[in-house]
């Protein structure tokens, strides 16, 4: 790899999709105008005042997505955010969306009303902690 210094050119943004602008707010202030003039998605670390769009925090646990965004003032809080609902995700959320899965095709081809599903789900988690004990 070849690393050349150099100033930031419109350019650079060509055939790019999400762009992250991580340099002093001057250049991060042109490479917004520019993804802005292409449509572009411009993370500004740290600079939320040059970007228009936030990286927040994710949680990925089995097929459950928890995301958290503080609009780029407090990419620290978004960090710590995620860390303690990580820490608060039950561990056996697998068995959770096994258990939500079957029940889900159960209750559709039986025609359970979606108003009815959520009491019922929550009994089918109950299940689960009873049959740990």
């Amino acid at each position: 790899m070849t690393i050349h210094r150099r100033e930031f050119q419109a350019a650079d943004l060509d055939g790019a999709w999400y762009v992250v602008a991580a340099a002093p707010p001057e250049v991060n202030r042109a490479v917004l105008a520019a993804g802005n003039a292409r449509r572009l998605f411009v993370n500004a670390v740290d600079d939320p005042e040059h970007a228009s769009a936030y990286a927040g925090g994710v949680v990925r646990r089995s097929d459950v997505t928890i995301a958290i965004s503080t609009g780029g003032r407090a990419p620290a809080i978004a960090g710590l955010l995620r860390e303690a609902l990580d820490a608060w995700l039950p561990g056996n959320l697998d068995e959770w969306m096994t258990a939500a899965d079957a029940a889900r095709r159960e209750w559709k081809a039986a025609g359970v009303p979606m108003e009815e599903r959520r009491p019922r789900l929550l009994q089918v988690l109950n299940q689960l902690y009873e049959r740990k004990r």
